[in-house]
């Protein structure tokens, strides 16, 4: 008996976990240069109850083979606006237990830091970013739940294997620090 879920994802992981994985999955079908997108996470066992025709309608009618939280889609992110203002206008609904979002950025390994030049504005060092021959491109998927808990997955786009994707609690803080501010208030 394999230890894998039908989708790849580990069965041993924790629900967040598996929704991260999930949505790490949906978003490389996808393909790279993408748009952020945002998540709603919910209780699959909730929506089987309370909206059982939508439930149908993503699959969900069959209680053995889902997993706990189910990712549902939000509409676009308005092009040009600031991640961290447009997570500053979201209120999310009861019904939802937990958000997250996947978002593309060029990373610097930290041997890197030490040559940014000084006095840049944010359009100059991401300009710099972009042209450093040391930059990686990443695909981030951030989730929280609002308990507090935490989940990240994080895949190189040269190393682009669902094998490569390095998983933790801890590995955007501050992504997941805007996420979790959605539910306060």
């Amino acid at each position: 008996m394999s230890n894998v879920s039908p989708s790849g994802t580990p069965m041993a992981a924790s629900p967040l976990t598996r929704a991260v994985l999930e949505i790490d999955e949906y978003a490389s079908g996808l393909g790279w240069d993408q748009p952020a997108r945002l998540f709603a996470l919910v209780d699959t066992a909730r929506l089987r109850t309370d909206e059982p025709e939508l439930a149908a309608q993503l699959g969900l009618d069959d209680a053995g083979s889902v997993a706990p939280l189910t990712p549902v889609e939000q509409d676009e992110i308005p092009s040009g606006t600031p991640l961290d203002e447009f997570l500053a206008t979201i209120a999310w609904p009861g019904a939802v237990a937990g958000c997250a979002m996947t978002v593309e950025r060029l990373m610097l390994p930290p041997s890197a830091e030490a040559s940014v030049p000084e006095g840049l504005d944010e359009a100059a060092l991401a300009s710099w970013v972009s042209a450093h021959p040391e930059r990686q491109e990443v695909r981030m998927t951030v989730a929280v739940l609002r308990d507090g808990a935490r989940e990240s997955a994080l895949r190189l786009r040269e190393k682009d294997s669902p094998s490569e994707v390095l998983t933790g609690s801890g590995l955007v803080p501050g992504l997941a620090e805007a996420l979790s501010a959605t539910f306060e208030g």
